[in-house]
């Protein structure tokens, strides 16, 4: 297809593109929309597909004609016009509610209107300084890894004075559900007060509860559907049959053989000192990376991020998870109860990531801006054969006539982008489990 398209700089997000498509392809779509019509209907005194333009346009109607055509001109020339541009649109194009008909032996053109993200300036482009993990395994995280390790025989203990539970210790309490807490009833149940998956009204309200205390535990949320705003009450009624301590082993020669199967204490750290410097090794340049993003997000200096934007990258983190947890037989209700929230926490967090998100991908554009980082036409191909698709060129033909070509460009340009800020970002190498440890013993 022979298309032009001429343009100027958007302006707050809008792109305003004038698309011209050549004459030659008007007539094609128009003549092929007439044998589509032709083949598709059985128009009397007719074989299927012989019925001649007259008589079409004498039931079908012209405009109908020339209404499919304008369509199928459009649906094709809409990625060329995306690859011409090099832009990743918000949302659907804009070609008016009642756009002008592409008429025969005339080129047809028409204004599209284009929701883009817009240009950001940062208030810095200079690398950021952030802190690092060593390395190599520190006493502290050794510490750290090992604690875990015994956690994992912490038996737990009845608590025999007259007071209220810990926040780490466990309640054991009778739940009746009466409003939106079914996933809490039954009897016996456990439940931690430090523990996240829980609700953390209903946490607060066993607070102050002591072994044979009961009460009702309830509270309300609003959340926004729609643009309205919805509430939800949340009650059961619970009893305390015991509260439980833990009581966690501690490390000496004797666990160490018996239960880790090592003969010293320090051949046990040997070991997990070697498990964590061979953790780190992978997960390092990951962190560095999210550091410096994480850093670079915080110099945009746009006030308000737009608001298709975001919730296109929400869509795209949405079906991410969704996929993920399908490919492992999940469910969402089954994550939700498992986790104890509800799906306006799940969609209020997801939004949160969403913003965050989008803050850090235009604030990687500004700087691949800057720094004039472009996705040369070998980056892409490469880009294809690290996927490991089975043919890349035809890989590359399918998203050429899709428009999603400009997508992997912005992909390949932010990748650089994150690599030029961990190549040259100030790094202070920081004990974080050591430092940790010693705010939270002041």
């Amino acid at each position: 297809m022979n298309i032009t398209v001429t343009t100027e700089k958007p302006e707050s997000g809008l792109l305003v593109a004038n698309l011209t498509i050549g004459k030659k392809d008007v007539d094609a779509a128009i003549a092929k929309t007439y044998k589509d019509i032709a083949r598709k209907y059985a128009f009397q005194g007719f074989r299927r597909g012989r019925a001649p333009r007259p008589v079409i346009d004498g039931i079908v109607g012209r405009q109908a004609v020339l209404a499919e055509a304008t369509n199928s001109l459009l649906t094709e020339a809409e990625p060329l016009m995306i690859e011409q541009l090099d832009i990743v649109p918000l949302g659907q194009i804009d070609y008016g509610t009642e756009p002008d008909l592409a008429q025969e032996k005339q080129d047809y053109s028409i204004e599209a209107k284009i929701n883009v993200r817009p240009d950001v300036e940062l208030d810095s482009y200079d690398a950021p300084a952030i802190n690092m993990p060593p390395e190599e395994a520190t006493d502290a995280e050794i510490d750290q890894q090992i604690q875990i390790l015994l956690s994992y025989r912490t038996t737990f203990e009845d608590v025999e004075e007259d007071r209220t539970a810990e926040d780490n210790e466990m309640l054991l309490c009778d739940v009746e559900n009466i409003s939106n807490l079914r996933e809490y009833e039954g009897e016996n149940r456990m439940f931690s007060l430090d523990n996240p998956r829980f609700h953390e009204e209903f946490l607060d309200g066993l607070r102050d509860m002591k072994v044979g205390d009961e009460k009702e535990i309830s509270w309300t949320r609003s959340a926004e559907r729609d643009g309205e705003t919805a509430e939800a009450t949340f009650a059961a009624k619970v009893k305390v049959n015991a509260i439980r301590r833990p009581v966690t082993p501690e490390l000496n020669e004797e666990n160490v053989k018996n239960d880790f199967g090592f003969d010293t204490i320090d051949e046990l750290r040997e070991a997990v000192k070697e498990e964590i410097e061979g953790d780190k090794k992978s997960s390092l340049p990951q962190l560095k990376e999210d550091r410096v993003v994480e850093a670079m997000g915080e110099h945009l200096t746009l006030e308000e991020l737009p608001e298709a934007y975001v919730e296109q990258v929400f869509n795209e983190i949405a079906n991410q998870f969704l996929t993920q947890l399908q490919s492992q037989g999940g469910s969402l209700d089954m994550y939700l109860q498992s986790r104890g929230i509800t799906a306006d926490d799940f969609i209020a967090d997801l939004h949160e990531q969403a913003g965050e998100r989008a803050r850090q991908s235009l604030a990687l554009d500004a700087l691949a801006e800057h720094l004039g980082l472009k996705a040369t036409d070998e980056d892409v191909r490469s880009e294809f054969e690290r996927a490991g698709v089975p043919d890349v060129d035809e890989s590359m033909k399918e998203f050429l006539n899709e428009g999603r070509l400009p997508a992997v460009r912005e992909s390949i340009r932010r990748t650089k982008a994150v690599k030029w800020l961990a190549d040259n970002a100030e790094v202070t190498i920081v004990d974080e489990v050591a430092q940790n440890q010693e705010s939270s013993d002041e």
